[in-house]
């Protein structure tokens, strides 16, 4: 076996250790999934522009009227840029994300046909859409596989020993390699699910966590 080969293989200890918090966080959460309400591809896709740096439960509370204002691409294409700005200020940001999404659906309409493609490569040519949406999108409405990092991903695949980066992009080739292609959505779920309930970032409460036994830093903070 070449010296390259090797390096390639992922460790053992961390590829086993995944295994069992995989399962155990599908113990914990056997329903996780997307939390963001939508009824068709644009309107996820929208949603999950919106919830960049802002919460999902604050998104769905502005999407409630926006989606019914504007039902359409053409809608959002030919949206007056101030006035959506105040309909999606509430999320923050309100400025840069009204001005990408009403760029991202006038390029839907110039180069496909209003239509929200189903493939990394196009989607990542939509103004706004990095990988995070493009793999909220495509595995939820695509039922493509997807590692979706957030900053609860980050979080707590750091905490747990999972990856040593902060980088999204390494972060997540690094839970690819360590995960089964079916389970990088649900498993990037989990972990926002499990984020929000107990693995906070200022005081996690680790005297509850029901995966602390694997985590490296819950382990650190004992000695």
């Amino acid at each position: 076996m070449t010296r390259e080969k090797v390096r390639e293989e992922p460790d053992l200890r961390k590829s086993e250790r995944a295994r069992i918090i995989l399962n155990e966080l599908k113990k914990l959460y056997p329903d996780a999934g997307c939390t963001l309400d939508f009824t068709s591809p644009l309107e996820l896709l929208i949603a999950t522009q919106l919830a960049a740096q802002c919460t999902d439960a604050r998104v769905n509370i502005v999407t409630k009227d926006l989606f019914k204002k504007y039902p359409n691409v053409e809608a959002y294409a030919a949206a007056d840029l101030q006035e959506l700005e105040k309909d999606i200020r509430s999320t923050g940001f309100f400025r840069n994300k009204a001005k990408n999404i009403k760029e991202c659906c006038t390029r839907l309409l110039t180069h496909y046909n209003g239509k929200v493609p189903g493939n990394m490569e196009d989607l990542l040519s939509l103004p706004g859409v990095g990988r995070k949406t493009a793999n909220v999108v495509l595995s939820t409405v695509f039922s493509k596989p997807g590692v979706i990092v957030d900053t609860h991903c980050t979080r707590l695949s750091n905490r747990l020993g999972l990856t040593k980066s902060t980088n999204p992009d390494i972060i997540e080739k690094d839970l690819m390699k360590l995960l089964p292609q079916s389970e990088w959505a649900n498993f990037s779920h989990r972990l926002v699910y499990h984020g929000r309930a107990v693995c906070q970032a200022r005081k996690p409460k680790c005297d509850i966590c029901g995966i602390r036994s694997y985590c490296t830093y819950y382990k650190k903070a004992i000695k």
